[in-house]
């Protein structure tokens, strides 16, 4: 049964559209590592609590980790990060916890945790929390039609502060991956090769490229949560990466760079925060 749709606002606001509802929430505390399944979380003006609240920055260069570059950090898909219990208002984010490739578990508050990071990636790294005033990472792209760089290693900035690559938020529908699937059926087009925060499943008017008419406008998730869509999200050789029973495949990036600018799913900011769960209504204004 669908949650009831909160109610129509007055003559004099902007009418809003109902688009569907949440199928799934994602965290990734750790930047570039597995993250998280949630059936609801806190969001506030920097996304879904504890997103993204740390990454590894690499003690050489300077530069944050991420698996944009697979040839140096592809490994860290192999991580999974997850916070140690559930943050509460009032109160600090919660230690991170890290599985490692063999199994074994770290944690953000252990003394040895850099070291052992460090040992597992076989590079010097550091875990941090967001405090670099220009955090860069490396970017390679892959030589496929359509891309702004071919066979090449960008130096990318983040918004400062920050272990976001663009926005806050990343929305996707199950109808772009619908839609991808059906452009190329031997692609395994599943959300978590996008990394999504939030998944919505459309209403059955809902077909295509859904998301790509939403920029500059207002998503509305429940009874609280207001997002403003600020850009389309540009796709890189991270989607393209094994991940658990995911295979490499660059047919991936190929379809979306083919029939959708390179472009799959959304960035937003946060215009007002509150709780997100799964099950929520989604509408348009």
């Amino acid at each position: 049964m669908q949650p009831a749709m909160p109610p129509t606002p007055g003559s004099g606001a902007r009418a809003r559209s109902a688009v569907g509802s949440v199928v799934s929430l994602w965290r990734y505390p750790v930047k570039s590592m597995m993250g998280e399944e949630l059936n609801a979380s806190r969001v506030t003006d920097r996304g879904l609590w504890g997103d993204r609240a740390f990454a590894l920055v690499d003690q050489v260069t300077g530069k944050v980790a991420s698996a944009k570059n697979p040839q140096k950090w592809g490994r860290l898909f192999e991580f999974r990060a997850s916070l140690r219990e559930p943050p509460e208002t009032g109160r600090a984010l919660p230690a991170v916890r890290i599985t490692l490739p063999d199994g074994s578990v770290t944690s953000s508050d252990q003394i040895d945790v850099d070291g052992r990071l460090s040992q597992a990636l076989g590079a010097q790294v550091r875990l941090q929390t967001c405090g670099l005033e220009a955090p860069a990472y490396e970017e390679y792209w892959p030589d496929l039609e359509g891309l702004p760089h071919r066979e090449q290693v960008t130096d990318e900035l983040m918004p400062p502060r920050t272990f976001f690559d663009m926005g806050m938020v990343h929305l996707l529908t199950t109808a772009t991956l619908d839609r991808l699937r059906e452009l190329s059926p031997e692609g395994r087009f599943e959300a978590r090769r996008f990394r999504p925060n939030i998944v919505i499943e459309p209403s059955s008017v809902g077909k295509g490229f859904l998301e790509n008419g939403w920029v500059d406008r207002t998503i509305g998730l429940g009874e609280e949560v207001r997002l403003r869509i600020t850009a389309l999200c540009g796709r890189c050789v991270m989607t393209t990466l094994p991940q658990g029973d995911l295979p490499r495949d660059l047919a991936i990036l190929q379809t979306a760079s083919r029939h959708n600018r390179r472009k799959v799913g959304v960035y937003a900011s946060v215009e007002q925060g509150g709780t997100v769960q799964r099950g929520d209504p989604v509408w348009v204004e």
